[in-house]
């Protein structure tokens, strides 16, 4: 749906927040296309998130024409400032956390990853097929194997290596690539570095990273080997928001495959990756459609 607006707020619980959202859009004229909320009843919050369009054109009659009797009841703007700073007042009286944001412009997507080309390979082509609605303006990696695949798309690559003497001026040049790209999102697409403090803190709930698990088991590397020697009949992936602590930013996607003693450790990997590419693409999505709201180390990912 293109000339949309969504908001998402979280703010503490009570009666009538629904109404009072609901009811300020519609004195400004939206027509709502989507909404959900929900309630931490433990925490006391509440979450919401509205989509609605911010143009719209009237109706086309049998042969094409735009019918001139209705067009003033269906032509027009959603005047969006406006709205932003009714609501601003609305939000300040119940202590809401809100962000208003429009498809006017796509967000712009940075790619990392290292010898591992599954998930990039998986987002690429998502890219490419129009399902997800981004700019993808650069992919880095520490080497030079997704190279070739980056020019089959299009997308400029920069080879950034990084070894441990020289960790910090390889950190700073990707960031000023980020920064020169204009980038929004950055997705680890199994880029197996462990990113900075420094690096994390530019980007917060913007850097979203895929672990080849099911978290909080077995984190850090080489986890198909754990499960492995640790006999499980689950195997799974998570894609998560990257913080400080290592694999334990909040999660947004898992997904599981059944798998048996017969299994070894190359059944995993093979198995693993289809999970993998799956909610790794599935939190991009989710992060480009602005349906995930994080609080404490949680999403909320609306429907």
């Amino acid at each position: 749906m293109k000339n949309t607006a969504v908001l998402l707020i979280d703010c503490p619980d009570r009666k009538g927040l629904v109404a009072r959202v609901a009811g300020l859009l519609y004195e400004r004229g939206a027509n709502i296309l989507h909404a959900d909320q929900h309630q931490d009843h433990d925490l006391g919050l509440f979450f919401m998130r509205v989509e609605w369009a911010t143009a719209w054109g009237s109706p086309l009659d049998e042969s094409g024409a735009r019918d001139a009797v209705r067009a003033d009841a269906f032509d027009g703007n959603f005047d969006l400032e406006g709205f932003r700073d009714a609501f601003a007042v609305l939000a300040r009286e119940l202590g809401m956390r809100w962000q208003l944001t429009t498809n006017a412009r796509r967000p712009r997507v940075a790619l990392f990853c290292s010898q591992f080309l599954h998930c990039m390979a998986d987002l690429l082509h998502r890219w490419r097929t129009g399902e997800l609605d981004c700019e993808i303006p650069l992919i880095v990696s520490n080497h030079r194997a997704v190279e070739q695949l980056a020019g089959f798309y299009g997308v400029p690559f920069e080879y950034v290596p990084v070894t441990a003497a020289a960790r910090g001026e390889a950190e700073a040049h990707q960031l000023a690539l980020l920064e020169q790209h204009g980038v929004d999102l950055v997705v680890l697409a199994r880029y197996m570095q462990i990113l900075s403090p420094a690096f994390v803190a530019r980007y917060p709930a913007a850097i979203i990273n895929v672990h080849h698990s099911f978290l909080p088991a077995f984190t850090g590397a080489r986890p198909y080997h754990a499960a492995h020697a640790r006999g499980v009949k689950l195997i799974g992936a998570t894609s998560h928001y990257v913080t400080e602590a290592l694999d334990d930013g909040p999660i947004i996607e898992q997904d599981v495959a059944r798998i048996s003693h017969r299994d070894q450790v190359e059944d995993l990997v093979a198995r693993g990756r289809d999970l993998e590419r799956l909610v790794l693409a599935r939190a991009v999505r989710w992060h480009l459609d602005r349906r995930i709201l994080c609080y404490g180390n949680k999403t909320v990912v609306f429907d």
